[in-house]
């Protein structure tokens, strides 16, 4: 199974450093194969270079790809963290 989910990146720093960490950290525990794909390139969500290497700024609109066993659970949760949790390190 393919689950996919469009998510605009609205805190301030984009998903960089601590938050592309914390993403990271939260794709490991899925078995799915996990991928952002953000302009033209797709990365491994579960890969810190990957992550940090597509420069995601605030207002970006990435996708959040995840295909397998647990693939809505995996979308749903890592879009809620860039949705509320992200969100709330501005606060």
């Amino acid at each position: 199974m393919v689950k996919e989910k469009k998510v605009i990146i609205t805190n301030k720093t984009g998903l960089h450093a601590r938050p592309a960490a914390q993403f990271v950290q939260k794709a490991g525990k899925y078995d799915s194969k996990i991928e952002i794909l953000f302009e033209e390139k797709e990365v491994n969500a579960k890969s810190i270079m990957g992550v940090m290497s597509l420069g995601v700024g605030r207002d970006d609109e990435i996708i959040v790809r995840a295909e397998g066993e647990d693939a809505e659970a995996a979308v749903k949760e890592l879009v809620d963290f860039i949705e509320i949790e992200m969100t709330k390190e501005d606060e």
